[in-house]
């Protein structure tokens, strides 16, 4: 098992330096992130705070994460449906590792190969063939979404809006099939966490 730990988004070297104020730097900022209210705009579209919260959680994600086979030199997020949150995750992945890995992503359309995707965020309206979701979960692909029974359909993270604001929420048994272990620190701040026989 390879794991990558977090760096942390805007905070001093004091805070990068020891596990346990990690933690709470990581708690703090998915409690903020979590607590942002996005609203809705008008005509139904998706609000910008809404996206750009989902893309920097998608970038945190990585870091609480144990991948079942060494990654190599770069953690690849491939974006399928939200060309948006794609643009928001490469700029604020832009010049940052995770670990001693820099991130890379890819916007895919629907039919593109998985190979070599490590986090795969699935937006909006987009579907992933249920062949091509088996794929992902035999390659160690962690399956992001943002819909109504994410988790029941196979996610490992399903983004909900809970009172107007960003949460998500994790499967265990769909982390497992793709032998991926998700850090006790991810699952502490997670809305709701579905275990085995849910």
């Amino acid at each position: 098992m390879v794991s990558a730990s977090p760096g942390l988004i805007g905070l001093p070297p004091l805070v990068a330096g020891s596990w346990r104020t990690r933690l709470l730097a990581l708690a703090m900022l998915l409690f903020a992130f979590s607590c942002l209210a996005v609203g809705s705009q008008q005509g139904g579209t998706t609000p910008v705070l809404e996206r750009s919260v989902k893309a920097a959680f998608l970038y945190k994600f990585l870091g609480y994460m144990e991948f079942p086979s060494d990654p190599g030199p770069s953690l690849v997020v491939g974006v399928l449906g939200a060309d948006d949150v794609a643009a928001e995750l490469a700029h604020i992945t832009s010049g940052r590792s995770v670990g001693n890995r820099s991130i890379s992503v890819r916007k895919l359309g629907e039919g593109d190969a998985l190979g070599g995707v490590n986090l795969l965020f699935v937006g909006g309206d987009a579907s992933l063939p249920e062949a091509a979701q088996r794929a992902a979960e035999k390659n160690g692909t962690v399956i992001v979404t943002e819909r109504d029974n994410g988790l029941q359909n196979g996610s490992v993270i399903n983004f909900r809006l809970v009172d107007e604001r960003v949460r998500f929420e994790v499967s265990l048994p769909a982390a497992e099939r793709c032998n991926v272990r998700l850090s006790s620190r991810l699952l502490s701040v997670a809305y709701y966490v579905q275990k085995g026989g849910q």
